[in-house]
């Protein structure tokens, strides 16, 4: 068997009608009319060169050692199908560059320095951008083994928890946080773009003045525009393209943090003030600060850790995909150190703290060629971080959703317009707590998808997966539960997520007052919603004595 569909080498004589070629046909199966008891007639499309018509169809009568509940429905050039074993060539390099290119951005820059404008020191800040990561590399490696054993994406795969149609819900979610981040990491670079702009220009009151019903200036929209469409140009390669430039992004990014760090260490004459600032926060304090801290930085990883087997899928082994992700905590404990350092030290520098790393690159002297440099980087280090963390799974998720109508590069371009949609100038003029409540906010949703899909992988399934079934819509499948939904996961979902909302509703200002033990669940967001989810979801998987399912064979 390659991927889902069957190759097999037939002889004339195994035809129910005449010919004299022996020919390969690449199978699409359709059983017509299975019993157990009689051969299976298949309705075969050909893809053989011999053939004068490459739409023709077959009939072919073989005796078959496969459930007559079976039914693979899914041909080998869908952007879903699994990756067989030829095509699994990432290496474990391959997957830590891709963690570099994801790691070094904006977003994680201004993650850090949050941290010690909210009191914290530097090593307090790095320490608990640390530990946040550790958690998350967990279900991170849990998440991808069952795409690197299996070759399947993250829609398929929670087609086993959901169900088939089910995994829409899951899915969809994890589609809609990363249109979100696209909008903003794209608003991002556009302001990146704007640096670029004369100077006359930059600041000509008509081209800066907001327009009432865009919420933003035509010229600084321009600039979200055209970085928006240089984007655009990788994602419509599909993950080839985002494959090759993660893999060679990863060096140059590197070196110019690098960079970067060098230059404030030598203006500033060191790190000595960075290093010698107190925390100033009590013990108290402290911990109050620390846990939705500590939420939020696992929440930052929280979605890619959700559809990683859409990459993992690759891999060329598991021990390739676990070292090269083994990495992350050290790449984001590296990159908060540089933030912290590089911020503290503008201080020294400009007589003022400059946290945001596009206005500081704006100040950097050394004239027309620093600047393009410096653009440059930031550019490459938004796109690398907003393809692959960001465009791949709402990419997914739509094919999932209908793949007559969705290739990737068509999914990929919806995500890119509803990017758009969100109008990200209007997320990022409020205040840095912002960032916050929208990480702590759909914390909530991504916890209990990733706490449900482990739990059926691990404890309810037994690593045991019938990857034929999770492309059948027999009725009688095993992963088709109620109607193609399974109601213990949907219920799952819901008990995790209730919890959360009380506490959202009041940091967002809906609701005047609660409980505080509703405060202290949002500010855990993540894994009060993922425990329970997992646990309610195991006991109601045990209840239902679904147990593993009826497993059946497939050719």
């Amino acid at each position: 068997m390659e991927s889902s569909c069957l190759r097999l080498h037939l002889q004339p004589h195994h035809l129910l009608f005449p010919t004299t070629t022996t020919t390969t046909i690449a199978l699409r199966l359709n059983y017509l009319h299975p019993s157990p008891s009689t051969p299976s007639l298949l309705r075969l499309s050909s893809s053989s060169s011999s053939s004068r018509n490459p739409s023709q169809h077959l009939l072919l009568l073989l005796p078959l050692r496969c459930s007559p509940d079976s039914r693979v429905e899914v041909s080998s050039d869908s952007d879903l199908a699994p990756i067989p074993p030829s095509q699994r060539t990432l290496t474990a390099l391959d997957m830590a560059s891709l963690w570099v290119g994801m790691v070094v951005g904006v977003p994680s820059y201004y993650l850090a320095g949050s941290l010690v404008d909210l009191g914290m020191s530097w090593w307090q800040g790095v320490a608990t951008v640390v530990a946040a990561n550790l958690i998350v590399l967990v279900p991170l490696v849990l998440t991808a083994v069952p795409g690197a054993a299996l070759g399947v994406p993250f829609p398929v795969l929670a087609r086993a928890a959901f169900g088939l149609r089910g995994a829409h819900v899951p899915a969809l979610l994890r589609a809609l946080v990363g249109c979100g981040w696209f909008g903003i990491e794209s608003w991002i670079g556009g302001r990146a773009v704007f640096l670029l702009l004369p100077p006359s220009l930059k600041s000509s009151p008509a081209a800066l003045a907001p327009v009432s019903w865009l919420g933003t200036s035509p010229l600084q929209f321009s600039c979200f525009l055209l970085f928006w469409l240089a984007q655009l140009a990788v994602v419509l390669r599909g993950m080839r393209g985002i494959r090759e430039l993660e893999k060679y992004s990863a060096p140059v990014l590197i070196l110019l943090t690098s960079s970067l760090l060098c230059w404030a260490y030598l203006r500033a004459g060191g790190f000595g003030r960075m290093l010698s600032i107190p925390p100033r926060l009590t013990r108290s304090q402290f911990w109050a600060v620390f846990f939705p801290s500590l939420t939020a930085n696992v929440s930052f990883w929280a979605t890619v850790a959700l559809n990683i087997p859409d990459f993992s899928r690759f891999a060329r082994s598991q021990a390739d995909q676990i070292v090269g992700q083994a990495g992350l905590p050290v790449f984001m404990g590296l990159f908060t150190f540089a933030g912290l350092a590089i911020t503290s030290s503008t201080e020294v520098i400009f007589g003022r703290v400059i946290s945001d790393p596009i206005q500081l690159l704006g100040r950097i002297g050394g004239g027309l060629p620093t600047t393009l440099v410096a653009i440059f980087g930031i550019s490459l280090a938004t796109i690398t971080t907003n393809i692959a963390a960001n465009v791949v799974a709402p990419a997914n998720a739509l094919v999932n959703l209908s793949p007559r109508r969705f290739t990737f590069a068509r999914g990929a371009l919806v995500t890119a317009l509803l990017g758009i949609a969100f109008q990200p100038w209007r997320l990022l003029s409020s205040s840095e707590s912002f960032v916050y409540t929208w990480l702590l906010g759909y914390s909530a949703l991504m916890g209990p998808i990733g706490g449900i899909i482990l739990a059926d992988y691990y404890l309810v399934k037994r690593m045991d997966l019938d990857v034929a079934a999770l492309y059948s819509q027999n009725p009688r499948g095993p992963y088709y539960y109620w109607n193609g939904f399974n109601a213990a996961a949907l219920a799952a979902l819901v008990a995790g997520i209730l919890p959360i909302v009380p506490g959202f509703l009041c940091n967002v200002g809906i609701l005047s007052n609660t409980r505080h033990a509703f405060v202290v669940a949002y500010n855990n967001a993540w894994f009060v919603s993922f425990f329970v989810s997992g646990v309610a979801y195991w006991l109601l998987s045990l209840r239902r004595g679904r147990g593993s399912g009826d497993k059946h064979q497939s050719a």
